[in-house]
């Protein structure tokens, strides 16, 4: 969740992260190929001196405070929900609504993010974005019943939907392309930091509390906002050229020739008014079709296989395991999200695409066949010592298959499969699914435990399994492939 496509501003398209994803430490000359087909050193385009990489740093630090808010928001209702339920006295389903209303709102931010992120610019809707999440955790803070709950949920959600588009956009638009890649990456990063973070915190504070540490990346958010500039991109797309050209040298450095990126950007205002606006009904052209189902695909198997179910309610699964302490299954649930997702990036270009899928799709299959035998042990009172391993370790594995390669690569691949022209309507849709999935696998996770929790892990299972099927079947691998030679791959 939260990974969008970003524009490509210096060369006229759109490309996705992937093009984005390129070594911190580049070599002499390094040919890049762009949507348009064109290709161009990527080595000519560092303009910066030395110094000004600062304050491009100092942006992207500022940036993906809103990606640690993202992650604080996420995995705030796994180590809550007992607390939560017993000093409000709610019911399963009015938990299983607080938890999963978080996702409703994140698909309304999701789906207005372009349109407030043009009006506002990046740090006007970063500034929207943290007030309401300010607000949502006051809400959550003060409540004294499930209204107020749900209400305060569902604007920090709203929040994290916005953040979700402008946090890697903001950071694309600002860094050069020398270091972009890098600095991009931090965008997921820092989102499963913030939710390791809570996982964490929630297990040595009350709930109250925790909600009033969410309020921390959205203060830095506001106060360093006054620090760094907007973005260069977003000044020349709406005609304030001034401070346009003051942004740019202030990220490039006083010293710096910044007139060659001036123009490029230029160049690029002018050849994106050139390409039609393409509307969600012209994805269903035969086309784009087969793209589509990739891309929808894609996302459908990565929120089916109950990520947010787990992820949202992780303390109380380890507890009706049998655990008599959900801490310690808690902690490592947290520990282990950062380093497996940093060695998820290293292996997305190394790897490539499918294999990469198909592995992290195995791990997901065993674990949750791990953790629902250790029910179904449990139901029969059958091996009950070896119940909590089984539990924990089936958790613990489903988590780290995930961040290896089913939570980023769905939209890396998104990213990369559809043309320029269809990209903005196919992006809108496919993040709808992704929060629609979202919703749903997260509203039912309780009730589906409530019914029977080995039955719950076959179906994330049995979903895990088609997964791998579907993409050694339908998915083309697309490391190292230009846009065309991905559309023929996919015509063909």
């Amino acid at each position: 969740m939260g990974i969008h496509q970003c524009e490509d501003v210096e060369k006229g398209g759109k490309n996705g992260l992937e093009d984005l994803k390129k070594p911190l430490v580049q070599g002499e000359k390094i040919i890049v190929s762009n949507e348009l087909g064109c290709e161009t050193d990527g080595s000519s385009s560092q303009n910066g001196s030395d110094g000004s990489i600062w304050m491009v740093l100092l942006s992207t630090f500022v940036a993906v405070c809103g990606s640690f808010e993202f992650g604080s928001c996420v995995g705030y209702s796994a180590p809550t929900q007992s607390a939560i339920r017993e000093d409000l006295d709610l019911s399963l389903a009015e938990y299983s609504m607080f938890g999963s209303i978080l996702t409703i709102g994140a698909m309304l931010g999701a789906i207005t993010s372009g349109l407030v992120t043009d009006s506002l610019g990046r740090k006007g809707a970063m500034r929207m974005s943290a007030s309401f999440c300010i607000t949502g955790w006051l809400a959550v803070y003060f409540s004294m019943g499930a209204l107020l709950l749900d209400m305060g949920r569902f604007f920090t959600g709203y929040g994290i939907g916005i953040f979700s588009y402008v946090v890697p956009i903001f950071i694309a638009e600002i860094a050069p392309k020398s270091i972009r890649g890098g600095l991009t990456t931090l965008n997921q990063l820092m989102i499963v930091c913030g939710s390791s973070v809570a996982f964490l915190l929630g297990t040595v504070t009350t709930w109250r509390t925790l909600a009033l540490t969410g309020l921390v990346p959205c203060l830095a958010l506001l106060i360093g906002l006054f620090f760094v500039p907007e973005s260069p991109r977003w000044l020349a797309k709406v005609g304030r050229e001034k401070e346009f050209e003051v942004a740019l040298r202030r990220l490039r450095g006083k010293d710096a020739d910044v007139s060659k990126e001036a123009a490029e950007i230029q160049v690029y205002i002018e050849n994106l008014q050139s390409f039609p606006k393409a509307k969600m009904l012209d994805l269903f052209q035969t086309k784009y079709i087969r793209s589509l189902i990739i891309g929808v695909g894609l996302m459908v198997f990565q929120q089916f296989g109950g990520i947010n179910g787990v992820g949202f309610y992780v303390s109380e699964t380890f507890v009706s395991a049998g655990l008599s302490s959900s801490k310690i299954g808690t902690i490592a649930y947290a520990c282990i999200q950062v380093p497996i997702t940093i060695v998820g990036a290293i292996l997305m270009d190394k790897s490539g695409r499918r294999p990469l899928l198909m592995v992290s799709a195995s791990g997901t299959f065993l674990g949750c066949f791990l953790t629902g035998a250790s029910f179904f042990l449990k139901s029969n009172a059958m091996l009950l010592d070896w119940v909590p391993v089984l539990a924990i370790g089936g958790v613990l594995l489903y988590i780290a298959s995930f961040s290896i390669g089913m939570g980023a690569v769905p939209w890396v691949i998104m990213s990369e499969i559809f043309p320029i022209n269809v990209k903005g309507a196919a992006g809108s849709l496919v993040v709808l699914v992704n929060w629609l999935g979202a919703w749903v696998v997260s509203y039912t996770f309780n009730f589906l435990m409530s019914w029977s929790p080995t039955g719950t892990f076959s179906i994330y299972a049995g979903f895990s399994a088609m997964t791998i099927l579907f993409v050694a079947k339908i998915v083309p691998e697309t490391k190292g492939k230009t846009l065309e030679e991905i559309q023929a791959c996919i015509d063909s």
